[in-house]
C-alpha cells in the first residue's frame, strides 16, 4: 500500500508529492486517502478559496530575514503549521503515524493524532519529538471516549481537539462508489476492544458517535482531563463566540461538517469574520486545501494563528515516510518564508489583512466595534502574547486564593522595612548636598523638579560599585532607570537595530526580558541551559546558527548570579570563557545582577568586573537591595560610540537619549531616598544587606531542608522528583513527574493551598513543562514549611493521578 519513487530529485512543490504518490497506491485507498474526512465539493471549494487570493508586494520594507516562528498554548513552533488529524497513515506507509511523527518533530511543529490511528498512543509518542495534541470525537460510550483521553495525556499528548461539527464522517462518494472497507490488518488501533465495528469507515458514525452533544461537552473533557480543549469545525462568528464562553482553550475553522449542505462555506471566506468575533481571545487555526507556503500567509493575514496542513503530508509519508513528513513541511516552511519576504512581512505576527486581495471578488469586510469598543487585533501584537499574560494569570491566582501559601513572589521580605527610615535617608540625601555646597534653591530643585534624564546620584552609584563590586566606571557611564527593567528595555531598544539583528538569552530566563523584546517586536533567540548550567559552546553554536541565516547577533542576556527562575550561578572559569567569546564573536554581554548582594558568602565577581574591553552592558537593582517600591535601577553602560563625523561618545548616552522619550527621568524623590541610604553606609550597600542576605541565606537552607524532609530519597526517586540546590538568591526550580502547567497550578492553589510559578513560563521557545519555580524570599521559616508540604501532597496526587 505504500509508495515507492525512485527519483533523486527533491520535490519542489507540495503538489509533487501527490504526483509521485499516487502509482504506488491502490485506486480504492487513494480515493479513501484523497477523499478525508470530506467530499469533492468541499475539497475543491477550500481550494478555489485560496486560488482566489492574491497576496500584494511590499518592497523596500527593511524587514530582514523572515521570522516563522510562532507560539501557541505555551509551545513554540518552528511554522505556524501542524498536521491535521488525519485517520489510518498506515494506508500510506507502513509505519504510519509513528513515521509522521518523526517527521513532524524533525520539522518542528506538532501532530494533531486522530482517534482513528492506525497506531497506539503509546507508539507514536515514542517516536515524537514535538507536540502531539490527540483528535477527539465524542461516542455514546462515554467511557470511551474518556479511557482514549487519559491514555493520551499519559502518554505525553499536550492538547484536546474536539470535533464538534455533524457528528457523522458524511456521505464521502467515493467511497461509496468503491464500496470502500479497511483492508486487513489497518484499522483504528486505539478503539481495539470497543466492540464497534470500524471497518466501514464512511458509515460507523452513524452508530458510535454521540449526536446529541452539546457546549456541556467541554466542561465533561475538562473534569476527565486537564489538557487544554480545542474544538474543531466552527464556521460562524456566532459558534466561535459560543465556544469562548464555554471557556475553549482554542478554535480550529474547519468545514468538515458543512459538507453535506450545498453550498456550504469554505474555510478561509469565513475566516476574517470568525477571528473578529474570537478577538485574539484564544488560539485560531484552520484548514481545509491548504497546498502552498503562500496559502499559510493567506490564511494568517486573515486572522489565523496557525494552520493544520493534511494531504501533502500523507502524500510526502507515502514517497519518502519520516523523512518525506520532514521535507514537505520544511518546504511549506521556506514557501512561506518567501512569501513574508516579497510581502516585507518580518514575523508570522506582523501578517495582516492589508496583505490580502481577492480576484473577482469584494474586499472582506467586518462589522466595526463601535465607538466605545476595541479590538484585541487592532493593537500591537504584545497585548496578546503569552509572555504578557503569564504574570497576569499568576497575581489572578494569588488575588483569587488569599490563604494559599504562595512560593510565587520574588520580592523582598517586608520585615526589614519601617516607615520612618524613608524620612531619615531622605534627611541624610539632604545634607549630604548642603555639605557638597547646594544652595537651598538647588536642594529644593532636586526633590521637585525632573532632574537630568541621566540620574542625579550617578556618582553615589559608581562610589557604590567601586566599594562593593570592583567596577571602576566613570559616572557619565551610568544611567539611572525606573527599576531595572526600563534598563533592559533601554538596552535592548539601543543595540537591536533591525530584524537582521539577534538578541539572545540563556532559556530559561527571566520574563522581563523577553516581555521587553516582545515590545519591540523583537524575538529572541533562546540558548538552552544544559542539566548543570550555562555552556558557551551552546551560545556559540546559536551564534553560528543565525549567522547561517544571514542574522546579526548583537548581545547576550545572561543572569550570571543565582539566576531567575533556576537559582542556578555561572562559574567564574566560564565567566572568563564567556568574555572570550565575546571578544572573539563581537557581540556584546547584557548582565543582570540582583541578586548579589542579598546572597550569603562571597559573590563570584560580576562580568563587568573582568571586563576589560567593554563588553559588558551590566544592568543593576537598588529595588531588591534597598527600597523596592522606590524602583530604582541603572545601567552600566560604557561602550563608545562613534557616529558618522568621527565623534566619540558613550553607550549610556544613547541610552539616555532613550529613556527621555520613554520616562523622561527616574523620580527624584526615589533617587533621594536610596542615595541617602547609600550613604549611611559610605556607599556600601552590601553593609546594608548583611541581615538581609543571612536571611535569604536561611530561608533557600530552610526550604531544602524541608524538600528532603518531604520527598526522602527512595520516594523522590520512584517519584521522578528532583530540585537543584542555589548557594543564594531568591529562587530555586523543582522536576515534577507531570505537566506543571496553568491547570496544575489551579489544582495546587485550589485543592492543597499552595502556588507556585511554572517553569514554562521562562523559555522563550518552549521548554520546562515539567519544572516549577520555589521563591523562597516573601515567607517566614513556618511558612515555608507549611508551603512544601502541602505542596508534597499535591504532587503525590499529580503523580498517582499521571499514572493511573
Amino acid at each position: 500500500m505504500s509508495a515507492t519513487d525512485s527519483s533523486t530529485a527533491r520535490p519542489v512543490t507540495l503538489a509533487d508529492y501527490a504526483a509521485r504518490a499516487r502509482p504506488g497506491i491502490e485506486p480504492d485507498v487513494w480515493d479513501f486517502l484523497e477523499g478525508g474526512a470530506g467530499d469533492e465539493r468541499t475539497l475543491a471549494a477550500n481550494l478555489a478559496a485560496f486560488d482566489r487570493v492574491s497576496l500584494r508586494p511590499r518592497v523596500l520594507a527593511g524587514r530582514g530575514v523572515p521570522d516563522t516562528r510562532t507560539r501557541i498554548l505555551g509551545r513554540s513552533w518552528a511554522a505556524p503549521v501542524a498536521v491535521a488529524p488525519m485517520a489510518y497513515h498506515t494506508l500510506a506507509h507502513p509505519d504510519g503515524e509513528s513515521a509522521t511523527a518523526r517527521g513532524a518533530g524533525a520539522a518542528g511543529v506538532p501532530l494533531v493524532v486522530s482517534t482513528f490511528a492506525s497506531r497506539t498512543f503509546e507508539e507514536i509518542a515514542a517516536e515524537a519529538s514535538g507536540p502531539l495534541w490527540l483528535q477527539v470525537y465524542c461516542f455514546r460510550d462515554r467511557a470511551i471516549t474518556r479511557r482514549l483521553v487519559e491514555r493520551a495525556e499519559r502518554a505525553g499528548f499536550e492538547a484536546l481537539v474536539l470535533t464538534v461539527d455533524a457528528p457523522r464522517l458524511g456521505r464521502r462518494l467515493r467511497d461509496v462508489r468503491n464500496d470502500f472497507r479497511l483492508p486487513e490488518g489497518v484499522g483504528p488501533t486505539n478503539l481495539a476492544g470497543t466492540g464497534a465495528d470500524f471497518a466501514s469507515p464512511s458509515g460507523h458514525a452513524l452508530t458510535e458517535f454521540d449526536p446529541a452533544l452539546d457546549w456541556s461537552v467541554i466542561s465533561w473533557l475538562r473534569s476527565v482531563s486537564s489538557l487544554p480543549v480545542l474544538v474543531k469545525g466552527i464556521l460562524t462568528p456566532h459558534d466561535a463566540r459560543r465556544a469562548l464562553a464555554a471557556g475553549v482553550d482554542g478554535i480550529v475553522v474547519s468545514n468538515h461538517g458543512g459538507r453535506q449542505l450545498d453550498g456550504a462555506p469554505a474555510t478561509l471566506d469565513v475566516l476574517a469574520d470568525i477571528a473578529a468575533a474570537v478577538a485574539g481571545a484564544c488560539p485560531l487555526l484552520v484548514d481545509g486545501g491548504i497546498r502552498r507556503g503562500t496559502d499559510v500567509l493567506a490564511a494568517l493575514a486573515l486572522g489565523a494563528d496557525a494552520v493544520l496542513l493534511g494531504r501533502p503530508v500523507l502524500h510526502a509519508l507515502a514517497v519518502a515516510g519520516a523523512q518525506g513528513v520532514k521535507d514537505v513541511l520544511s518546504l511549506a516552511t521556506e514557501e512561506l518564508t518567501e512569501a513574508m519576504a516579497l510581502t516585507g512581512t518580518g514575523s508570522v505576527r506582523e501578517a495582516g489583512p492589508e496583505l490580502v486581495g481577492a480576484e473577482g471578488a469584494s474586499p472582506r469586510t467586518v462589522d466595526s466595534p463601535g465607538p466605545s469598543g476595541l479590538r484585541r487585533e487592532d493593537l500591537h501584537g504584545s497585548v496578546s502574547d503569552p509572555v504578557l499574560d503569564t504574570m497576569n494569570f499568576l497575581n489572578e491566582i494569588t488575588t483569587r486564593y488569599p490563604d494559599a501559601v504562595s512560593f510565587a513572589p520574588g520580592r523582598p521580605y517586608d520585615g526589614f522595612f519601617e516607615t520612618e527610615q524613608i524620612f531619615t535617608y531622605l534627611r541624610r540625601y539632604l545634607d549630604h548636598l548642603e555639605a557638597e555646597g547646594a544652595t537651598p534653591e538647588r536642594v529644593r530643585s532636586a526633590l521637585f523638579q525632573y532632574g537630568p534624564t541621566g540620574g542625579q546620584i550617578r556618582e553615589l552609584i559608581a562610589d557604590s560599585l567601586r566599594k562593593d563590586e570592583d567596577i571602576d566606571v566613570c559616572p557619565e557611564s551610568i544611567v539611572v532607570t525606573v527599576g531595572a527593567q526600563e534598563a533592559m528595555l533601554l538596552a535592548v531598544r539601543a543595540l537591536i537595530r533591525g530584524p537582521e539583528d539577534v538578541l539572545l538569552v540563556s532559556s530559561p530566563c527571566y520574563v522581563g526580558i523577553t516581555g521587553a523584546a516582545r515590545l519591540l517586536d523583537i524575538h529572541p533567540t533562546a540558548v538552552a541551559e544544559a542539566e548543570g548550567g550555562f555552556r558557551c559552546a551552546d551560545l556559540a553554536a546559536a551564534i553560528r546558527a543565525e549567522r547561517a541565516r544571514g542574522r546579526r547577533p548583537r548581545a547576550f542576556y545572561v543572569i550570571p548570579d543565582h539566576s531567575n527562575p533556576s537559582g542556578t550561578t555561572v562559574p567564574l572559569e566560564t565567566r572568563h570563557e564567556l568574555l572570550e567569546l565575546a571578544a572573539r564573536e563581537d557581540i556584546l554581554l547584557i548582565e543582570d545582577s540582583p541578586y548579589r548582594l542579598v546572597s550569603p558568602g562571597r559573590q563570584l565577581p560580576t562580568l563587568k568586573s573582568l571586563d576589560r574591553e567593554h563588553r559588558v552592558v551590566h544592568l543593576g537593582s537598588l529595588s531588591k537591595t534597598l527600597f523596592p517600591g522606590a524602583r530604582v535601577g541603572f545601567a552600566v553602560a560604557d561602550q563608545p560610540v562613534t557616529d558618522a563625523p568621527g565623534r566619540t561618545g558613550l553607550l549610556a548616552d544613547e541610552l539616555t537619549k532613550i529613556k527621555s522619550m520613554v520616562t523622561v527621568n527616574t523620580s527624584p524623590i526615589s533617587q533621594a531616598v536610596v542615595a541617602g541610604m547609600l550613604l549611611t553606609a559610605d556607599g556600601r550597600a552590601c553593609e546594608l544587606n548583611k541581615a538581609t542576605a543571612a536571611y535569604y541565606g536561611d530561608a533557600m537552607r530552610v526550604t531544602l531542608q524541608a524538600l528532603e524532609a518531604a520527598f526522602p530519597q527512595g520516594e523522590r526517586a520512584a517519584l521522578g522528583v528532583r530540585w537543584n540546590e542555589p548557594s543564594g538568591g531568591f529562587f530555586l526550580s523543582v522536576t515534577v513527574p507531570f505537566r506543571a502547567d496553568n491547570a496544575a497550578l489551579t489544582r495546587a492553589a485550589e485543592e492543597f493551598g499552595v502556588i507556585w510559578t511554572p517553569m514554562s513560563y521562562f523559555y522563550p521557545q518552549g521548554g520546562g513543562e515539567y519544572g516549577l519555580r520555589l521563591s523562597v524570599s516573601y515567607l517566614t521559616h513556618d511558612q515555608i514549611n507549611d508551603g512544601i508540604a502541602r505542596l508534597a501532597r499535591f504532587v503525590r496526587q499529580e503523580a498517582a493521578r499521571t499514572r493511573t
